[in-house]
Order: structure tokens, then C-alpha cells, then sequence
């Protein structure tokens, strides 16, 4: 007996974030953060999602305003970069995963760190009012706010630190959200990943849903 399911792309698209605004408490967020909030928790395919979300008072204005204005996204992994929707980018932006770079390898050697980490040096040429996506390693965001304790280092527009997993995630997004060098949003405790990293951008870049 075959099964039977709906098939119109458009009415799951519309009865999930339905779902979502039915389920999910979002009463924590502004109008603007609510419309990430909501992409971010569809992507994780968890309601619960909401009470993790953080946001900086400025972040969700600020990090739109930058896309908008057409801002370089710098991803930390291409799980990031490739997952961003080009077409909602309507300023053309730059988007950089620096990862696969021939010389990070021996960076990483040189420095004693992950690749991951050593590989966001080379976003300096790029990082003055860019968006910064970090969806997977926490050294990538320790790294970051190491650089940016230097008062002369570039200034990102905005920082979505939403590293997953059991080693430094938690640590390195309560450094985020408890000292922001700029405009920030993160995912509390171990959640997080790629995919809701790229939900966030997804949000911002479009007024629509």
C-alpha cells in the first residue's frame, strides 16, 4: 500500500514554519531576530532550539544592514560557504571558506593549532565589515577573538558563532556573548552546526521567508 504524504513543496514549506511559530516560544526575540530564530530552529528540526538562541541587542539589524550593503560572508568551513542561498544575496556578496588553502597545513604546523583555527588569518584582508560564519570548530571562534583582543585588528559587521560539538564549543560561544567584540549571535551550550549557521545568513540576506 503506497504511502500517502504531501507533495506540494510550497504548503510544507509554509505548514513547517507555521509549525514552528505555533511550538516554539519566541517571545525572547525582536521582530528581526524572530524571522533568524524561526530559519534556525527549522534547520535543526528542534522547537526547543529557541531557548539556546542568543542574540546581541544590535546583531540582527547590524548583520542585515552588512549583507544588505553587500558585506563578504567568511565561513569557516565550505559545509558553510556552499550551504549559503546565492540567490537571496542580492548585493552579489563575496562569500570565503579560506580552509582548503594550499598553505594552511603548514600554518597549522607553524602555530601549533587547528587548521580550522589558523586558516581565519587569512580572512584579514576581507574582515573589515564582513559577516563572520562559523558553524563547526570552536577554534576557528577562539582563534577569532584572540585576534580581535588587538584593538587595530579589521572589525567584522557581525560574528554567528554557532560551533558544534563536546570540545570547546560551549566555552567558545560564552566567550562570544559574554564579551562581544561586535554584534553577535550564538547557539547556547554544544548545539549548533553548520546548517543552522547557514539558516542565519539565509535569514538575513532576504526579507523573505
Amino acid at each position: 500500500m503506497p504511502y500517502t504524504y504531501e507533495k506540494n513543496g510550497a504548503n510544507i514549506y509554509k505548514e513547517s514554519f507555521a509549525t514552528i511559530r505555533n511550538e516554539a516560544d519566541l517571545s525572547a526575540f525582536t521582530p528581526a531576530e524572530e524571522i533568524v530564530a524561526v530559519r534556525m530552529i527549522h534547520a535543526a528540526g528542534m522547537v526547543e532550539l529557541a531557548q539556546f538562541i542568543k542574540f546581541t541587542s544590535d546583531f540582527a539589524v547590524t548583520a542585515r544592514t552588512a549583507i544588505e550593503n553587500g558585506a563578504p560572508i567568511l565561513c569557516d568551513t565550505k559545509m558553510v560557504s556552499e550551504g549559503i542561498t546565492r540567490t537571496r544575496l542580492s548585493a552579489n556578496n563575496k562569500i570565503m571558506c579560506t580552509l582548503q588553502d594550499p598553505n594552511v597545513t603548514q600554518m597549522a604546523a607553524n602555530a601549533g593549532n587547528t587548521r580550522s583555527a589558523v586558516a581565519i588569518e587569512l580572512w584579514r584582508p576581507y574582515l573589515s565589515g564582513a559577516i563572520v560564519a562559523i558553524g563547526n570548530a570552536p577554534t576557528a571562534l577562539f582563534h577569532l577573538l584572540n585576534l580581535l583582543e588587538d584593538a587595530d585588528y579589521p572589525r567584522p559587521a557581525a560574528i554567528i558563532g554557532c560551533p558544534v560539538g563536546f570540545v570547546g564549543a560551549q566555552e567558545s560561544k560564552e566567550a562570544l556573548i559574554t564579551s562581544p567584540p561586535v554584534p553577535s549571535c550564538i547557539v547556547k551550550g554544544r548545539l549548533g552546526g553548520s546548517a543552522i549557521t547557514v539558516a542565519a545568513i539565509n535569514a538575513l540576506a532576504s526579507h523573505i521567508e
